[in-house]
Order: structure tokens, then sequence, then C-alpha cells
């Protein structure tokens, strides 16, 4: 791109000794194919509109952060720009960030977040490529101590703020992390969110089915829907083989076993006068409609501050949103931002044409697929229940051009399906 290359395949005879008029073809030597290579100075900015951002985009380091409990394995995309927060994510157990999160950063209309945010990414220890073998006798540290690593990750690379992107084990460990350092989590995007400790069934359930399943079952039933394990073979075939082949299987016994051990986040819903612990951020819940967290993502959002709080269930979507529906959990991610003051002039396609598409509580999504809306007017839902919840809308109403006008003077909360 920056350099042209032009080809060309010339016919050149070389002549030997002295010629003195006629050559004789005799003492002419023919060569083919010489290579002539033509160059062109490089091409400056405003010739290619946004060039150094792009290879800014491309700058990808690899770091291995000393923290207090271990040393943890980071992968920064990108340049911080100033004070803007990065996005950091963080993984479930039997997955590493490449695994969980390559399909999402890796899609086109990620590209676009791309280009505000630096991602950083965090792997669990001794969960990366490569890891090598914790030493016999090795303490892996507890969920609440691998939150407390990312303080130093922060710190490592100069940040002031992030904002969380996590699922399973990693959205446990991002919420106990805002839980504990409220001022450097700016949002949170948590799907498939358990804030629960492990019940004494659950963990009898596990026992017995760790004597008769190997742990690779074990952690598919945990990553994805039954529908899914029936119906989506190349899907799970492809896990299967990454959690037995890929991951160090020592390693990922510890990361299981710490987070299978969790305490529960004692979050609670806050109410006028009272002074409970919940996070402070604005917070994106996310589960798929036949993933296997449902119940405890909704159990989740009932202990959290209604102002600030979406639910979003994804219609036709098993355990991992941002793998079997990377754009829909793209563009949730879009208005979640915006709503946070950042990419005020983001484009929108998919959910703009389905939230303008009909002025009725359901209408379809990309076919077949259904989705609730909850804006506010035509659009807005109200939730009432015997604990007298309500749920209505925090992200703005949304015009014919995809604007987001976002209303804060009611305290809301979300509750959607799409």
């Amino acid at each position: 791109m920056l350099e042209q290359v032009q080809s060309l395949r010339v016919h050149v005879p070389i002549q030997l000794g002295v010629c003195t008029g006629v050559c004789s073809a005799s003492t002419a030597l023919e060569m083919d194919d010489i290579q002539v290579i033509e160059s062109k100075p490089l091409l400056v900015d405003k010739e290619l509109p946004g060039l150094r951002e792009a290879v800014q985009q491309l700058v990808v380091k690899e770091h291995d952060v000393e923290t207090p409990h271990g040393r943890i394995h980071c992968t920064m995309k990108g340049m911080p720009k100033g004070d803007r927060p990065v996005i950091l994510t963080y993984h479930d157990v039997g997955l590493n960030h490449k695994t969980c999160w390559n399909t999402l950063f890796n899609h086109e209309d990620m590209s676009e977040i791309m280009q505000h945010f630096a991602v950083c990414h965090v792997d669990a220890p001794g969960q990366h490529e490569g890891a090598n073998t914790f030493s016999t006798g090795y303490e892996y540290p507890s969920m609440d101590q691998v939150s407390e690593t990312l303080p130093s990750v922060l710190k490592h690379f100069g940040l002031k703020s992030v904002i969380g992107m996590g699922i399973g084990a990693g959205a446990y460990i991002l919420t106990r992390f805002a839980l504990d350092y409220p001022n450097m989590v700016e949002g949170l995007l948590l799907i498939n969110i358990n804030p629960c400790a492990e019940g004494w069934m659950d963990w009898a359930a596990h026992k017995i089915s760790g004597w008769t399943h190997a742990m690779p079952d074990m952690l598919i039933s945990h990553l994805f829907g039954k529908e899914e394990i029936h119906n989506n073979p190349d899907l799970i075939g492809t896990f299967r083989h990454h959690i037995l082949n890929d991951m160090n299987q020592f390693n990922l016994h510890l990361f299981v076993k710490a987070y299978e051990s969790r305490r529960d986040l004692e979050i609670e819903r806050p109410v006028p006068g009272s002074n409970v612990r919940t996070l402070k951020c604005p917070s994106l819940l996310v589960v798929g409609d036949n993933s296997p967290a449902v119940e405890a993502v909704v159990e989740c959002n009932t202990k959290l501050d209604p102002t600030k709080t979406t639910l979003l269930k994804m219609a036709d979507c098993g355990g991992m949103p941002q793998i079997d529906q990377p754009a829909k959990l793209t563009e949730a991610f879009k208005y979640f931002i915006q709503g946070m003051g950042y990419m005020p002039s983001a484009s929108m396609t998919r959910l703009v044409r389905s939230r303008t598409a009909s002025g009725s509580s359901v209408t379809s999504f990309d076919g077949n697929r259904s989705r609730s809306h909850t804006n506010e007017g035509r659009r807005s839902r109200s939730h009432t229940a015997d604990n007298q919840r309500a749920r209505s809308h925090t992200e703005g109403s949304m015009d014919g051009s995809g604007n987001s006008n976002v209303d804060q003077a009611v305290p809301k909360s979300t509750e959607v399906s799409c």
C-alpha cells in the first residue's frame, strides 16, 4: 500500500566482446524474466486518511505483569488515548482471551469502536497460550485475589480507568473489581454473570458429575446451552478440542476449582436512604435466551441499581453471545458506550432497524428473530412485581436516524430482548 511495485517482463540481448558492426547472433546471450522494480515515494497522510489511526490499531504488545498474587499475562491492542478508558476483557473458565474474544473483536462492526478505544485482554493466571505448568503445591489465587491483580495491571499500563467486558468467571472477577475499586471502572458489560456463591446442591452435583464425566464435558455444559450442544456439533467440537489440546490441564483445573469456590458478591439493590453494596457504574447485563446462565443473570439484575442497569436477553443465542451473535452484541455495546458519553456519532444499523420497524412491543429482528422494545414512549415497557421493582429504560430513545437522545431525568432500569 505504501509502495507500489510494478514487474516488467523484458527480452534483453547481451553481447560479449567488441561489436564492430553487425553483431553476430552466436555472440549474444539472451536473458528473460529480468525483474525491473519501479518504486514510488511514500504516500502522506492526506493521501491516506486515517492511516495513522489504522497503524495504531495494529499495535499489539504482550506483557507479563507482576502483581501481589503472581504474574498476569496481558495483551494490549492499540494505543491508549489520553484520559479515555481502555476496554479491559476477562474470559471464562475453559477459555483464554483469544478463544473467548477474537470472534467479537475481529468482527467488521467492531472496527469503529477500536478506532476510539484501546483494548487490554487479561488472561487468568496460567490460562494463556503456552503457559507453564504451576508447580506441585502451588496455591491458586481465589476469585477475590484474582480481582485484586487488576489495579497492578492498570498501573503497569498507566491507565486511570477501564470499561470492563467479562463473561462467566471473568464477569464475576470484573464485578468484584468494580465493587472494590469503583473509581477505576467507568462501565461494565457482563455476560452470564452469576453473583452468587455455588450452593451446596450445585457443589454436590458437580462433584458427582466429576466422577462420571471428564473436565471438558463439565466445561462444555457450563459454556453452552443444551440446545447448542445438541444442534451445533461443529461449534462444540471446536471448543472441546481447544479445551483438551490448547489449555494447560493442570492450570485449568486450578482455575475451575477457584471459580467453584467463589463467595457471594453480597450486592443489594439500593433503596432511598440506604447505603448498600452495589455497582456504582453503568452496567449492561447480557445473556442468550438459550444460555445455562439465564436465571443467574436475571437474579443479578434484581440486585443492581435500576437507574444504571440494562438487562439484554438475546434471542436465538446460546451461551456465548460474543461468538454466536457478534454483530448484535457490538451494536448493543455501541449504545452502551454512547450512554456513557463516548462515540456520539457512532453508526448504527441492526438495532436501529429493529427499534424503528414497529410501534409494538415485539417486532422481527434479522428475519425471524424477535425482540422486546423498551425505549420510552411507544417502545416502553413498565415491569412491576410484588417487590415493587420498576424497570424502564436507561438508554436514550432512538429516532429514525439512529441518534441517541439520553434522558437521565427519571430513575430507570431496562430489560431488553433482541
